[in-house]
């Protein structure tokens, strides 16, 4: 017998799991896993942290508003987060911090004395920088399985090894073919699909927006020097590397974005390597060995802005696609947002026409 529901969501990252947690209860929803479990690819791999700067002023609004819902589910650690410029960035790094400034994000700009104090061995060509004291870092595993849980909770069905092998348009919605063999119908698909969301709508005739799934490498190190809790995420202002602390390790990115089709992302040694240099340049801390690598894909739309809404070529079929790097820092108010759109409810805190996928008709 072919099950009927009111809505699929196909791909139970933290997208469809926040998006699926969100609608459950008010209509029948089926959450679609194709792998063994959910949150294998992107949310699985994030060195996730909480900063209202990451992802640009378009996302801001977004990650703003998740702050206030993520402290009360407990999973923010504070950590803060340090910007750093070179001598001859000052202008760059000013200029950051009152784009933000602007926008509400409290960002103090600090002198060489101040980021020296906050990072012990920094070298002496980074001498300005800017701090943002709200940073905190994000328990992914557990934010990922609160979802879950509500949604279970919510009565939304989880169908694991359920990959999408064709998608039928019917009088009522579609008819979806999964890879085992069953079929299900649904009155609207949700692509919460992450680097396959493009894929995912080709398959049901829709045409694709150019999301592209980009490589992000990181590794954990240790080094010869003693990293302390209380170091704030570092980053730079041209954006070629960041690192934190985690449990007495440092991990690492060269803040890469190499583009990849959709697949089970491996980290490159050469990238490893370019990640070494850069952090061998900021700070005097010998590196020991390499502990751990791996990568992730952060898929993004040609604007770089997530697309949430109504695809204008079907009014059946929802994209929820093309998060970033910022798909777990925003993911209770893009929830909301989608829900919204979703079950026709009325106005939230957030415009939704900046994300709107008919910006690319």
């Amino acid at each position: 017998m072919v099950r009927t529901f009111d809505i699929a969501i196909i791909g139970a990252g933290m997208a469809g799991a926040s998006l699926a947690a969100r609608i459950g209860g008010r209509v029948r929803v089926l959450l679609l896993e194709a792998e063994e479990q959910p949150g294998y690819h992107a949310t699985g791999r994030s060195a996730a942290f909480w900063t209202e700067s990451y992802g640009g002023p378009g996302v801001q609004p977004l990650t703003s508003a998740s702050g206030p819902v993520l402290r009360d589910l407990g999973v923010l650690t504070p950590r803060g987060a340090l910007t750093l410029g070179r001598a001859g960035q000052e202008a760059q790094v000013a200029a950051f911090a009152a784009r933000y400034r602007a926008l509400g994000v409290e960002v103090d700009l600090l002198d060489r004395a101040a980021l020296a104090a906050r990072v012990p061995g920094l070298r002496a060509e980074w001498t300005c920088g800017a701090l943002e004291p709200s940073t905190c870092d994000i328990d992914v595993a557990a934010l990922h399985q609160h979802y879950l849980a509500q949604a279970r909770g919510e009565g939304v069905e989880l169908w694991c090894r359920a990959g999408i092998a064709g998608a039928q348009r019917t009088a009522s919605g579609w008819t979806l073919a999964l890879a085992d063999g069953r079929c299900v119908d649904a009155g609207v698909i949700v692509d919460a699909a992450g680097a396959w969301a493009d894929p995912v709508a080709a398959l049901a005739g829709i045409r694709p927006l150019g999301i592209v799934p980009y490589r992000r490498t990181m590794a954990q190190l240790a080094v010869a020097a003693t990293v302390g809790d209380d170091l704030p995420l570092v980053l730079d202002v041209g954006e070629t590397f960041y690192f934190k602390p985690e449990s007495g390790r440092l991990w690492l990115s060269p803040h890469d974005e190499t583009p990849s089709p959709p697949c089970d992302a491996a980290p490159e040694e050469i990238d490893v390597a370019l990640a070494i240099s850069r952090f061998e340049q900021v700070v005097d801390w010998p590196v020991e060995r390499v502990e751990h690598r791996w990568a992730g894909l952060r898929s993004f739309a040609p604007d770089r802005l997530p697309v949430y809404g109504f695809s204008p070529q079907d009014a059946g079929f929802f994209w929820f696609a093309g998060q970033g790097g910022f798909g777990i820092q925003t993911a209770p108010a893009a929830a909301d947002l989608a829900a919204r759109l979703l079950l026709g409810e009325g106005p939230g805190p957030i415009d939704p026409a900046p994300y709107a996928p008919d910006r690319f008709a």
